[in-house]
């Protein structure tokens, strides 16, 4: 089950909640603001989130995670190299916009980790390192053929390289030979614009 919720800090942003209909288990993704109506959320389904994953650093995307992570002591998991942006309120833009924001103390993860249900192992999500929109970009990749993209791929657009970090060449190699070799029907699920598909999004480049 997917959930998406836009949510509104100083971007409208999408952020996921991945839930396991066994269980009621799952993982939210990019919970970049409004903390409070996610818990509310959370509540009102009953869902037991057992991770926090970010796709980048930016704080559009990671604006509600101290909050939630305090509230219902979940781990925040992101790329080994994270750090980079989640100390640095300049690098992870918040400086730029409002008052800064850092994550410490996530736990990292690499590329072709799987990221797993502690309540179903058998539902978990596969890390893909996508750098390009910065270097910490991942996609999680579900077997059902679901991908959690962040700022990688948009519905019609590609990410932009333009910020701390951000390069062209990476970003077009990320997509061109990581998301395009996931199955057509992959749902792909992005941090700012409407979800669309592997098979749609390969025809803009034909």
């Amino acid at each position: 089950m997917i959930i998406e919720v836009p949510v509104k800090g100083y971007f409208e942003e999408n952020c996921f909640f991945y839930i396991d209909d066994k269980t009621q288990h799952g993982f939210l993704i990019d919970p970049g603001a409004q903390a409070a109506g996610l818990l509310e959320l959370i509540k009102e389904n009953g869902w037991e989130i057992e991770k926090i994953l970010l796709t980048h650093g930016h704080f559009d995307h990671t604006g509600a995670a101290n909050e939630l992570r305090r509230v219902l002591n979940l781990p925040v998991l992101a790329y080994r190299t994270a750090n980079d942006y989640l100390l640095d309120a300049r690098k992870n833009l918040s400086a730029l916009c409002g008052p800064p924001i850092t994550i410490r103390d996530a736990t990292f993860i690499d590329d072709g980790d799987n990221i797993t249900l502690e309540a179903n192992p058998s539902f978990f999500l596969h890390v893909i390192y996508t750098p390009g929109h910065t270097t910490d970009s991942v996609t999680y990749y579900s077997n059902d053929h679901v991908a959690f993209v962040g700022d990688t791929i948009f519905k019609g657009s590609i990410g932009n390289y333009q910020y701390p970090g951000g390069n062209l060449i990476d970003l077009q190699n990320s997509i061109l030979n990581k998301i395009f070799s996931l199955p057509n029907e992959t749902v792909l699920c992005s941090g700012h614009s409407a979800q669309t598909t592997v098979g749609i999004e390969k025809q803009r480049y034909r």
